[in-house]
């Protein structure tokens, strides 16, 4: 017994030397497994992306809406005061985001798009934009790179298209309980990867939805561009149901590539009433020179 020991205290006194350098400990948060975990097949999975996606054919929303630009590149962060006003959205690419100045309700911001072509309007500024939906000429300045797109993706999250395939993976995040922020807890979740149609032996990711296993729904959106960069981050929480249909009050859109992020928060939102075309329609002054961006 006394060899065994003398033994064991001599590789114990070894594992220093062995490993080239001494053990430190330190203490971690600890955290739980999750107390509830459903199992979806893929098939349900994207069953259930579907349902959620044409169940909402239009889309009334009044919304708080806080822009914060800058990030590390610029080694400072600016926010901006909450703009409340309205997101209008009729399928298939009808959207018009009308947002008012703080106290004076006046107009700060009116955009509408039909999905090929958008204007913006800025009285403020006296500024008049109008483009087309997609980005040829990114500006300096992120938010000129604004698309209505980035909002249409991101409140409505599409399911798989016809040209491209899926794969689910499986993976855990590490999330704070609402009642009690040090009770960490490790909640499963499923990854929907979606892909353009490989060609060869090479395959495009175009997005990922990231859902979670505690309700089945999803809390992130990632939206790749074609150069595999992550153009758009939407996180989705404060899910309440509107008939059979669960939305999320919150949404927080980060572009990472332009360094500005908005966080909208919905306080009225109505499904399917009808939208008039007159509701997509903007009238800039006739004397309000209108920029042109690419």
């Amino acid at each position: 017994m006394r060899i065994r020991q003398a033994a064991a205290m001599a590789i114990l006194g070894l594992a220093p030397a062995l490993t080239g350098c001494l053990t430190h400990t330190r203490i971690v948060p600890k955290t739980r497994p999750a107390d509830v975990v459903l199992n979806a097949e893929l098939e349900d999975l994207l069953k259930q992306v579907d349902v959620r996606f044409n169940a909402a054919q239009t889309m009334n929303a009044s919304v708080e809406i806080v822009a914060t630009t800058g990030g590390g590149r610029q080694g400072k962060e600016t926010q901006y005061p909450s703009f409340s006003g309205y997101i209008f959205l009729r399928k298939p690419q009808d959207l018009r985001v009308l947002l008012r100045v703080p106290f004076l309700g006046s107009v700060a911001l009116d955009m509408v798009s039909d999905g090929k072509t958008w204007r913006l309007w800025v009285p403020r500024r006296n500024l008049a934009m109008t483009g087309t939906s997609e980005v040829t000429k990114p500006s300096t300045n992120g938010l000129e790179n604004l698309r209505p797109a980035v909002f249409f993706d991101s409140l409505l999250i599409h399911g798989l298209g016809p040209d491209q395939v899926v794969s689910l993976t499986q993976d855990t995040r590490v999330i704070a309980n609402d009642k009690n922020p040090k009770d960490l807890i490790e909640e499963p979740d499923y990854d929907l990867e979606f892909l353009a149609q490989p060609r060869g032996q090479t395959a495009h990711t175009v997005r990922v939805i990231h859902i979670s296993r505690a309700n089945l729904l999803p809390y992130q959106q990632d939206i790749y561009g074609p150069d595999g960069t992550v153009v758009t981050r939407a996180f989705y929480s404060n899910y309440q149901k509107f008939g059979d249909t669960p939305f999320p009050m919150k949404i927080e859109i980060r572009r990472p590539q332009d360094q500005y992020t908005l966080t909208l928060t919905l306080t009225k939102l109505a499904l399917n009433q009808k939208l008039e075309d007159d509701q997509f329609e903007l009238r800039i002054p006739d004397n309000v020179p209108i920029k042109k961006m690419d």
